[in-house]
């Protein structure tokens, strides 16, 4: 078995698959990968299943070493340093693996043939980083396992996908649970102005700067149901993005819900970065987004 040997992490590396769908009814929040497409796209670049664990690597900085040759491929945010992004290759036996920072985007993901093969929690190799679940955050020094896999290598150079930029990100939004707490300026102002990404975000949230919303009514909500991708807007009025591990509830109103598809785009929003919403195209067929608010939590 293949072993690597973390020499530095990096600000926040995190071993990631996606996670444990449908046990939030019991508190266990989902968590895996924040960019869950990149997760997938790297896999694929070295033969892996999907669902084999790689690592999430937050703002570069991750240095490993291997003992044996093993097939390796990044995806997500490219960072600089001598090895290709997007297009898998050989890491021999001995030699380091060292990512730089990215220019654009937050996180890299890095996949080995075979999968990162840590003891599973819950059914899942996810770190959990708000509940403190799952495989513990690599430190220098640390050996993780790698896997294997009898699947075949596909046949691919470079995977000519679009990448992270650091230009204002326009993200459709549809209506929440809670818009009823909130008038029509509020929402008009929601979609209007150009919010920061404040440096307080994490693998919770993205927490946004900007002119704060004001509600239309007093008092708290009963806790509720939460999924990636609600915008909830605690008192202060900025709002919070929610992403990979989120909390299974909340008691702050949620405004509106970013598309499912474009949560993987907010996993790439980097502290300063600007950020705007616009009124979802599909809010109009679907309606406001009600599934939370029956006291079942559904995140499959």
């Amino acid at each position: 078995m293949t072993a690597l040997t973390v020499v530095e992490p990096g600000p926040l590396t995190t071993v990631q698959d996606f996670g444990r769908p449908g046990q939030a009814a019991l508190g266990i929040g989902r968590s895996g990968a924040c960019d869950r497409g990149a997760h997938r796209l790297a896999n694929a670049l070295v033969g892996n299943h999907p669902t084999l664990a790689t690592l999430e690597v937050t703002f570069g900085g991750l240095e490993v070493t291997t003992d044996t040759d093993v097939m390796v491929a990044t995806s997500g945010a490219r960072c600089s340093g001598r090895f290709p992004h997007l297009s898998p290759f050989l890491l021999p036996a001995g030699e380091t693996l060292a990512l730089g920072m990215p220019a654009a985007g937050l996180r890299t993901y890095v996949a080995f043939r075979g999968g990162i093969d840590v003891d599973p929690v819950l059914g899942s190799r996810a770190t959990d980083v708000l509940a403190g679940l799952g495989p513990k955050v690599p430190q220098a020094g640390d050996v993780l396992p790698v896997g294997t896999t009898d699947r075949p290598l596909p046949n691919v150079d470079v995977a000519p996908v679009p990448e992270p930029t650091g230009e204002r990100m326009v993200l459709p939004v549809r209506p929440g649970p809670r818009r009823d707490w909130f008038d029509d300026e509020a929402w008009a102002l929601l979609l209007s102005q150009t919010y920061t990404v404040d440096p307080e975000s994490n693998r919770v949230g993205v927490r946004l700067v900007g002119e704060p919303l004001s509600r239309t009514r007093e008092g708290e909500l009963s806790s509720e149901g939460m999924l990636r991708g609600a915008i909830q807007v605690p008192p202060s009025g900025l709002p919070v993005l929610f992403l990979a591990d989120h909390p299974v509830t909340g008691g702050y109103p949620v405004i509106g819900y970013v598309e499912d598809e474009d949560v993987d785009r907010c996993a790439q929003l980097r502290p300063g970065q600007e950020v705007a919403f616009s009124a979802s195209r599909s809010a109009a067929v679907t309606g406001v987004v009600t599934g939370v608010v029956t006291g079942v939590v559904t995140d499959t």
